[in-house]
């Protein structure tokens, strides 16, 4: 790896990530102006998230002489103990084309002369497995949500004291805390009631942005042909939850009915903690058709 012979490198079918490790890292001599930035951060089996330093290219010869392979490798440099020096994840194994035997301890992948190959060190590989072990045993294990949404077992968090309901309008409740001294209390009351407008009762609250103000346009790819999605059936329960949506949206105007068969995409329902339905909608031909969007 960058002319320095590793040892100590996981081969792990399950990351989806290349890791390097601090410590290897400065041993190698590499200018640390080379990495460059990662916003990202790596999210392990335990829910455990971990920001990177950065990433950094490297070149990486894989196999015995004669039967070598040079590929680039992205890594993400992490400041973090562990009992390995890297990992590597399925993008390069991917890009070498790798085939991994956990059992043999060995690695194979298609060179031009034949095929190439890669053997583990069953003493090393069991010295580096207890110590990785050890070091789980001897930290805490952090608890996060999964990424996106709250974790299943994430404790949810609960307010600082009782609430209260007031009434602030026709038909118009909000809670605020119960341990208020009275001239808070009323004067938090009163100032919510004089400003009802900023809360956003129902979907016709929501007025939404004037396309004067600001106008995103998708950029499709010229070459690529649009689809129609096939129709898919819902059960009645479902009809009745999408007809109420899409009720709901185009009486705020949020979406308007247009009379052309290109692009169309299909509904889906989620389901709520509340038992209601959460309509989305499937872009996933869309998003093929469009580049990514490189504005942060």
């Amino acid at each position: 790896m960058a002319n320095h012979k590793i040892h100590r490198i996981l081969v792990d079918n399950g990351s989806s990530a290349n890791v390097l490790y601090w410590p290897i890292f400065k041993q190698m001599g590499i200018d640390r102006d080379r990495i460059k930035p990662f916003g990202s951060p790596l999210v392990g089996l335990s829910g455990e998230q971990v920001q990177p330093i950065g990433f950094i290219s490297l070149p990486i010869i894989v196999g015995t002489a004669p039967k070598l392979k040079t590929v680039k490798v992205d890594f993400l440099v992490v400041d973090r103990p562990g009992a390995y020096n890297a990992i590597i994840g399925r993008p390069d194994l991917n890009k070498l084309k790798a085939v991994t035997a956990t059992y043999h301890l060995m690695m194979k992948f298609p060179i031009e002369e034949g095929v190439g190959e890669v053997k583990g060190d069953q003493t090393q590989a069991r010295r580096c497995y207890n110590t990785s072990l050890k070091k789980a045993s001897d930290s805490t294990p952090i608890v996060i949500g999964a990424v996106g949404g709250k974790g299943k077992n994430e404790p949810k968090g609960e307010p600082a004291e009782p609430l209260e309901d007031v009434v602030v309008g026709e038909g118009r409740i909000l809670k605020i805390g119960t341990q208020l001294g009275p001239r808070i209390r009323e004067g938090l009351v009163n100032f919510l009631r004089q400003n009802l407008e900023v809360f956003a009762w129902t979907h016709d609250d929501m007025l939404g942005i004037s396309p004067e103000d600001i106008l995103h346009q998708l950029i499709v790819d010229p070459s690529v042909k649009p689809v129609k999605q096939k129709r898919r059936k819902f059960a009645p329960e479902w009809n009745m939850a999408i007809v109420e949506e899409v009720e709901k949206l185009l009486r705020a105007r949020f979406i308007e009915e247009v009379n052309y068969p290109d692009w169309l995409a299909k509904v889906v329902l989620v389901k709520k903690s509340n038992g209601k339905w959460r309509m989305c909608v499937d872009f996933t031909d869309l998003n093929k058709a469009c580049p990514k969007d490189c504005f942060p």
